[in-house]
């Protein structure tokens, strides 16, 4: 039950800007899965959720992919080195980076296993990021500017 009720939070979190605890209940409820607050605040502590920016003035759970922190720490610092900009075509992410570090931007993506990544595609400065959709593209946004500031 609890595996399940994780993999529906972790859902959740991806597709709904979920800002407090009560909001997550709720949503868990209307999927099927009544629970209390005190579950709620364990969940969230086991799962290592975070509260991320969503860039209007709130804040919203996300989580974060979980790695040893000496290669997540490899990762951010590749994305920070390299990052120039970003933009959206529906469910591509367009990534631009420094010239030639395209390729290893694009692997620590990958190596960062988010969930709405489908896969990476890099040239010399460029990488085509595939999302599972729309919507999931503007989250996986919101967690590289997170990353990356």
């Amino acid at each position: 039950m609890k595996q399940n009720r994780h993999q529906k939070i972790a859902e959740l979190v991806s597709l709904y800007d979920i800002e407090t605890q009560e909001e997550l209940a709720e949503k868990l409820k209307d999927a099927g899965f009544p629970v209390t607050q005190a579950t709620i605040s364990r969940d969230i502590r086991q799962m290592k959720l975070s509260k991320v920016s969503t860039g209007d003035g709130r804040q919203k759970y996300a989580l974060l992919p979980q790695e040893n922190n000496v290669h997540a720490d490899k990762y951010i610092r590749v994305m920070r080195d390299g990052f120039v900009s970003m933009d959206m075509a529906q469910n591509i992410l367009v990534m631009r980076t420094v010239s030639g570090m395209a390729m290893a931007v694009a692997a620590a993506v990958d190596s960062m296993k988010f969930p709405e990544v489908v896969g990476c595609i890099a040239g010399d400065d460029t990488i085509m990021i595939a999302v599972r959709s729309v919507e999931e593209t503007k989250v996986l946004m919101g967690k590289i500017k997170d990353l990356i500031k």
